[in-house]
């Protein structure tokens, strides 16, 4: 194998680790590293959308054994997300979908501190009792902005939900065994309309996501929820002010 080969594995398995455990950010740090090697954005999110149809069946698998998943949030979450996965992958294979991505995370900014602030004010334990409502508009979103922009699923349906007081290890649970329907749709779309993609790449991913998903899942078992809030918050934060830097250079 080639020493690039190794780098996918690993930052495979680095990015699973993160999305198993918070729910959110393995389609954009494996996007990011992809498109600094010079990848189009299209075959960069064709990429990693393929890699993700296998990491999410067993990151997705691992969440339900261990009892945190919500079904009717997954049904509420599943369609709609597989619609707006649909559009925006088609989308994306004739239009630059990057204009969108300094809108998108200045929202996300915004729902980073705000979930930091429910992690510090004492209420990162008390989901709430009643579904949020617009649940379904929420999974058509995110699920057309992760097709657009190589990733956003989970840091646009997690971040919300958990924003708005959902419990964070069933949020985190549920949106990751949505994700594979979501991802699967995409990578339909991507292989119809770009063709055959980069299979180094998506076979480094691939074993590297495989290995962390079974890892990523157990850490949300053990992580307290303030903690977890509080970690959600930083890293959505994060990738949030990175990605508008870059766009306003």
């Amino acid at each position: 194998m080639e020493p690039l080969f190794w780098q996918f594995v690993v930052v495979g398995f680095v990015a699973q680790m993160i999305d198993g455990a918070l729910g959110m950010a393995y389609g954009v740090s494996s996007n990011a590293f992809l498109l600094s090697l010079g990848l189009p954005p299209a075959t960069a999110s064709a990429s990693v959308h393929l890699a993700e149809v296998f990491t999410t069946a067993v990151s997705g698998a691992s969440h339900w054994r261990m009892g945190n998943v919500d079904r009717g949030l997954v049904k509420r979450l599943l369609i709609p997300g597989v619609a707006g996965g649909v559009t925006g992958a088609y989308i994306l294979s004739t239009v630059d979908g990057d204009t969108i991505k300094p809108y998108l995370s200045a929202y996300l900014a915004i729902m980073g501190v705000y979930i930091l602030w429910k992690a510090f004010s004492g209420k990162a334990d008390q989901p709430k009792s009643s579904a949020p409502r617009h649940i379904s508009l929420l999974g058509l979103l995110g699920g057309f902005l992760d097709a657009v922009g190589g990733g956003g699923w989970g840091p646009v349906v997690t971040t919300t939900l958990v924003a708005r007081g959902n419990s964070p290890r069933e949020t985190v649970g549920s949106v990751n065994l949505s994700e594979f329907a979501v991802t699967l749709a995409q990578s339909v779309v991507f292989f119809l309309t770009l063709g055959v993609v980069h299979w180094q790449v998506v076979t480094g991913l691939l074993l590297g996501g495989v290995l962390a998903a079974p890892l990523g899942a157990h850490m949300v078992r053990r992580v307290p929820a303030r903690a977890l809030m509080s970690f959600i918050g930083v890293l959505i934060i994060g990738l949030s002010v990175r990605t508008i830097l870059l766009a306003v250079r």
